[in-house]
């Protein structure tokens, strides 16, 4: 799922969280529609070296590089934050936590109403994330200062989840001045009876947070589960996948790379014309490892700017783009997008086709249909037709009638958990069966509007076998029909080296770009 489809399991568009706040300086993640904040986005990942250079220095990681169990602390601005962004990161954190509430959507919401400088607005950002991102973590190390954590008031346990997080991750806090705020958060709350426990958990902790008996690697899944705040299941199921060396990778993996990802209009720009409009921005601006895919860093409000809003540009992840040109569609060609909100994808394969043939884009939301054809406005696109449709349901009399279909199927989305932490806590192993029997459905209805000699793309944005691969081998012997072809020669030779028998599957620390699946297959003549 790309910036348009990685929220397909949530019915919301996506906000990426800012990276932690490093010496007063907002972190630039900016990747579609901005959160109040300031600093939001979610495109991007580890800079290549290969990548090629046009505006200004590369900066970034490298894929694959050695990561610390230990995250970076986070280095606040000098001036004291101010106690009302620790409430309303409070708030926010308890809407992921109790609410289900999608992180960066709380995040917009609420801080669009709070009274704060801007300095305020990444700090409560940095605070919300960081604790979200390292929540097992944290949970473990306060389990050293509290009996029963379970049995706690949940607003007094939170607020001691947000205190130790800036114990552990903000080097920069006094940590008197983090037990007082945990104590005014307490009294606040109206909880003054609970604040002499919140000061004790918060001085001993201060005291003894070096004598935390962390997990040894010798422990195996527990020390991955614990040291990286991912689920002991999760954790498991990836080494099963992987080998335990490549599931620490995954589960450790986190990008300090802060752009957004943008393509031109392919009905409108070459690269050349759109290198050529990019000269004339503030922007730092590199090529890329995707076609078309430019890496921009320095942009504020890059959805409100005049080219975007004239159609010239899109914010699309780079795995996306590689999804939607494995379809390598022609000019005349039918398209089916089965699963298409927002749009990103559909866009992508309708300038490909400079205005010819036909995308259908079909989703089961009107709200989300709503955000196509706002996309079909901007982008001035005529040869898409949004409709509202269950995929799942199949409609006979498109039988045989498409050249290709595009199913970026709903996902766990664990193939983004950097950009979105909170994913961590709200996907469980019943979610995902539930999951691969919706995508195995939709498979198999799908597939029946693929003409003979047409072509099936099938993605996702997780790093589960059991939603990728094994939905090929499970789809591939059920329908003979069907075959794995090799992707288009136009995606870069990096990635096709990737692909076997079962498709594409994209990691993160290897590859540079969002973890995705993609495999390509044909209708036999």
């Amino acid at each position: 799922m790309d910036k348009d489809n990685r929220q397909k399991n949530s019915g919301a568009p996506f906000h990426a969280r800012p990276k932690p706040v490093r010496s007063g300086k907002p972190a630039d993640r900016n990747a579609g529609p901005r959160p109040a904040f300031g600093g939001s986005g979610r495109e991007r990942g580890p800079v290549s070296g290969n990548g090629s250079r046009f505006v200004k220095k590369q900066t970034g990681v490298k894929p694959g590089r050695p990561i610390s169990p230990r995250p970076a602390a986070v280095r606040p601005a000098a001036n004291a934050p101010s106690s009302i962004s620790r409430k309303v990161a409070l708030e926010i954190f308890q809407d992921v936590i109790h609410k289900e509430a999608f992180a960066a959507l709380s995040l917009d919401e609420r801080l669009k109403n709070a009274n704060l400088t801007q300095l305020d607005k990444r700090f409560c950002a940095s605070i919300v994330y960081t604790t979200i991102e390292n929540l097992i973590r944290i949970d473990y190390a306060l389990s050293f200062f509290l009996k029963d954590a379970d049995a706690l008031e949940p607003t007094v346990r939170d607020i001691l989840r947000i205190s130790a997080c800036q114990l552990l991750f903000h080097d920069r806090i006094p940590p008197n001045a983090i037990v007082d705020e945990a104590v005014k958060l307490t009294r606040g709350a109206g909880m003054e009876g609970l604040t002499g426990l919140t000061n004790a958990v918060m001085r001993s902790m201060v005291r003894g947070k070096d004598e935390i008996k962390w997990p040894q690697r010798d422990e195996g899944a527990h020390y991955l589960s614990i040291m990286y705040s991912v689920p002991l299941w999760l954790v498991e199921k990836l080494t099963a996948a992987y080998g335990e060396q490549e599931a620490e990778k995954i589960c450790a993996y986190r990008s300090e790379a802060h752009y957004t990802v943008i393509r031109p209009n392919l009905a409108r720009l070459t690269d050349a014309q759109f290198e050529a409009l990019l000269q004339k921005k503030v922007w730092e601006v590199e090529k890329g490892l995707a076609p078309h895919a430019y890496r921009v860093r320095l942009a504020s409000d890059i959805a409100r700017d005049a080219d975007y809003f004239e159609g010239n540009f899109s914010i699309q992840g780079e795995s996306s783009m590689l999804a939607a040109q494995a379809v390598d569609v022609k000019r005349g060609m039918q398209v089916l997008d089965c699963c298409a909100a927002p749009g990103g994808k559909t866009a992508y394969l309708a300038e490909s086709m400079a205005g010819t043939g036909r995308v259908y884009a079909w989703d089961v939301h009107e709200h989300r249909v709503t955000l196509i054809r706002a996309m079909t406005k901007r982008l001035r696109l005529e040869n898409v037709r949004p409709v509202v449709r269950d995929a799942a349901v199949f409609k006979e009399d498109l039988a045989g009638t498409m050249d290709a279909v595009l199913l970026d199927a709903p996902c766990s989305g664990l193939g983004v958990i950097d950009d979105k932490p909170d994913i961590k806590l709200r996907v469980t192993p019943e979610s995902v069966r539930e999951l691969t029997g919706i995508q195995e459905k939709l498979l198999n209805t799908c597939c029946q509007y693929v003409k003979r000699g047409g072509t099936l793309v099938y993605s996702t944005c997780s790093v589960l076998p059991e939603e990728n691969g094994e939905q090929i081998r499970r789809f591939l012997s059920a329908h003979p029909d069907f075959s794995l072809i090799p992707l288009p020669e136009g995606i870069p030779e990096r990635f096709r080296a990737q692909y076997t028998d079962l498709g594409l599957q994209l990691l993160p620390h290897r590859d540079g770009v969002e973890g995705f699946f993609i495999a390509r297959l044909r209708r036999n003549s």
